[in-house]
């Protein structure tokens, strides 16, 4: 077999085997390593590529920011911000058709700011959202379908577990990507809320529900003891990294400090609750540097393969321009999204496509956001639609189905999906705070 040959042979195989449920790790670093083998006949060429792969994401300086915002996003979602952020939402929202909806998109943008998790975003308002819509008679489907959608901006907004993936396996600086998600993230947010209000308007069977007349305004002390600390800690964070008084790594300090004073405060923490989310902050660092080393040897497995080159090669002799190559890679993370989660689509397919994207004169810090949007889109499509998956597991109610999840989140995938022809028609959007 050629390189080229064995190559496109173990990006099959590694598909194969993540969908068959390999840890990803696992199923990129023993592919690439055997490939490697296989292709130069040389166990210890593959020994000394595994040993870079290691080194290299092991002393990067800016993985340091994996655990803070980690932590930072354990202790926050311990201390209870996101319910408070919702009940101030409600409040504002509860005199409109599909409010509580509204608020529970509004909310979980703000909680996604401080956390950076859509499965912590799914978690939270499954308990907090789902039943208080419910107890006001609003659809089953309709109410686990804004949890789903909305759950997704934890993966956008700053500070994003798949944006720091993706800063690793592109080499971009996680500050910029972090910038340039806040923009594209508040405008899927809105784009919920205006996809909700139609709903209410255009389809008020399919959402349901009553006014919430006993709903009453909160007052500003209120508001302001409920918003004050996140407000503090999305300041802190993107504020430090935006004026560029802190790095992403002294931000995720600052941040983790901050969040870890509220808690306290809150009287939120007990010193069992400290531990188990430093044993987690642990437990998912680590999982996280597998998969960034599993990814770098892959790459080169890939470099070495000559993939990369083969593929620019066919689309330039097929003389398909930027408008195709962009159709073509949304489709296939579209597809992909059906059968795989989001890390694996960026590990696996993103560095076959930056070597096309780079001699195009395309930003790859947007092209990580359209990367990161069209991968998040499969978060909410079967066969494994993740957030659908939690949202079920969390309500543990018999009443509302997976199916039911997966309809009612499909009206929010097509809100993705024209979000993210936006984001592709004008990059600007991206690229606009970094300008």
């Amino acid at each position: 077999m050629t390189p080229v040959e064995i190559g496109m042979a173990s990006v099959a195989a590694i598909v194969v085997l993540v969908y068959i449920g390999l840890y990803i790790p696992i199923a990129l670093g023993v592919v690439s390593f055997v490939s490697i083998w296989l292709m130069r006949d040389n166990f210890d060429l593959s020994m000394a590529l595994l040993k870079v792969a290691v080194s290299d994401s092991v002393m990067e300086y800016t993985f340091a920011t994996v655990p803070l915002f980690t932590f930072m996003g354990l202790i926050v979602s311990k201390a209870g911000l996101g319910a408070d952020i919702y009940q101030v939402m409600n409040s504002g929202f509860r005199k409109v058709k599909g409010g509580i909806g509204m608020a529970t998109v509004g909310a979980n943008a703000v909680f996604a700011a401080v956390t950076g998790s859509s499965i912590a975003s799914a978690s939270v308002f499954s308990k907090v959202s789902v039943p208080q819509m419910l107890s006001y008679d609003y659809n089953p489907r309709f109410a686990v379908g804004v949890v789903a959608g909305s759950s997704v901006l934890g993966m956008i907004i700053p500070p994003s577990a798949m944006l720091i993936i993706y800063s690793f396996v592109a080499e971009q600086s996680v500050g910029d990507m972090f910038l340039a998600g806040i923009v594209p993230g508040i405008l899927l947010a809105v784009a919920y809320v205006i996809a909700i209000w139609a709903m209410g308007r255009f389809a008020p069977a399919y959402v349901g529900g009553r006014k919430s007349d006993d709903l009453e305004w909160m007052s500003p002390g209120e508001i302001a003891a409920k918003t004050l600390p996140t407000a503090g800690l999305i300041a802190v964070v993107l504020g430090g990294i935006y004026t560029g008084w802190l790095t992403p790594v002294e931000a995720g300090a600052a941040g983790a400090l901050l969040g870890l004073v509220i808690a306290v405060a809150r009287g939120s923490m007990t010193l069992k609750g400290f531990w188990e989310a430093l044993l987690e902050t642990g437990h998912i660092t680590a999982a996280i540097l597998f998969l960034i080393t599993a990814a770098s040897i892959y790459s080169r497995m890939l470099g070495l393969a000559g993939l990369p080159n083969q593929l620019g090669d066919y689309l330039e002799q097929s003389q398909l321009g930027y408008f195709w190559v962009m159709v073509f890679y949304v489709l296939l993370m579209i597809f992909l999204g059906t059968i795989l989660d989001t890390t694996s689509i960026i590990l696996i397919v993103v560095p076959l496509f930056l070597p096309l994207i780079e001699p195009m004169g395309l930003s790859l810090v947007w092209f990580g956001i359209v990367t990161v949007v069209g991968a998040e889109i499969g978060l909410l499509t079967p066969p494994l639609g993740i957030s659908c998956f939690v949202i079920k597991a969390t309500l543990n109610d018999d009443r509302i189905t997976l199916r039911d999840v997966f309809v009612g989140a499909f009206p929010f995938a097509v809100v993705m999906l024209i979000v993210l022809i936006l984001l592709i028609r004008f990059p600007s959007l991206s690229t606009a705070i970094l300008n």
